[in-house]
C-alpha cells in the first residue's frame, strides 16, 4: 500500500503564524512516513529561501513554487534549489488531486 499524501498551501508572507503551522505539520507528517506536497503562492513565495523550508527539502518534502507570484512579489527565481519546482496553478491543481488530505493556510 502506497504512503497516504498530504498538501499544503502556503500563500501568507514569513512572518505569519501560518508559515511555522505548516513547517511543523510538514516535519510531523513526514516522521509518520507521509509523502508531503509543499506549494507556495501568492507571498508564500518570500519564504522558499528560508533555511526552515530548505530542511523540509532535505527530509524529503516536495516543494512547487508559484512562479508568477514569484515574478509579482520581485523574488528571485536564479539560485532555486534544484528540488524545487517554479510552477503555476496547473501543478497545484494536480497536488490537490493527487493527495488524500489537502490543507491550505492562506
Amino acid at each position: 500500500m502506497p504512503p497516504p499524501k498530504l498538501g499544503l498551501l502556503l500563500s501568507t508572507g514569513p512572518s505569519h503564524p501560518s508559515v511555522d503551522t505548516v513547517l511543523g505539520l510538514a516535519e510531523a507528517a513526514r516522521r509518520q512516513g507521509v509523502e508531503v506536497y509543499l506549494y507556495l503562492i501568492d507571498e508564500g513565495v518570500k519564504s522558499f529561501t528560508d533555511s526552515r523550508f530548505k530542511r523540509l527539502l532535505d527530509g524529503g518534502v516536495r516543494m512547487s513554487v508559484c512562479a508568477y507570484g514569484c515574478q509579482q512579489h520581485q523574488v528571485s527565481t536564479q539560485h532555486v534549489d534544484t528540488r524545487v519546482s517554479l510552477s503555476g496553478l496547473v501543478v497545484l491543481s494536480g497536488i490537490i488531486d493527487a493527495c488524500d488530505r489537502f490543507l491550505a493556510f492562506t
